[in-house]
């Protein structure tokens, strides 16, 4: 005689999944873990003797038209530049940045000055003086 198939709910789990799942995470997780240990030599800017103070309401970044990079008007170089701005990122509110470069400065000078600007984590940035250079003569 044939037995009637009980229709009730499985009491079993497929773990299958479960644990491939988990074992692809953990493949994973050895594979993450030398990459996040591995560390470089990086030698960081340190304090910046004969520096301007950074003022606490804004800065300017000029370069003008002989390639000088201006901070609040005082020559300074790239490096200078870093740790200035540095510390302007280290005051309780961070102070505004203006980026003026002269018509006749160089690209090259701005672009490598706007990259450091960039590498430093400045987030209250911008440009000034763009005004003079809404309109352009029409070669005849």
């Amino acid at each position: 005689m044939v037995q009637p198939i009980q229709s009730g709910p499985m009491a079993e789990i497929n773990t299958t999944p479960l644990i491939d799942v988990m074992l692809v995470l953990l493949i994973m997780f050895i594979i993450t873990i030398p990459v996040a240990t591995h560390s470089l030599p990086i030698d960081l800017p340190r304090d910046c003797p004969g520096c301007p103070a950074p003022d606490a309401i804004k800065n300017k970044v000029a370069i003008d038209a002989s390639d000088r990079v201006l901070w609040n008007g005082t020559p300074v170089a790239q490096h200078q530049l870093a740790a200035l701005l540095q510390q302007t990122r280290d005051l309780r509110v961070e102070p505004e940045l203006q980026f003026e470069p002269d018509a006749n400065a160089s690209y090259a000078v701005s672009a490598h000055t706007l990259n450091v600007i960039k590498a430093s984590g400045v987030t209250r940035f911008g440009f000034v003086g763009n005004e003079r250079y809404r309109s352009f003569a029409r070669a005849d």
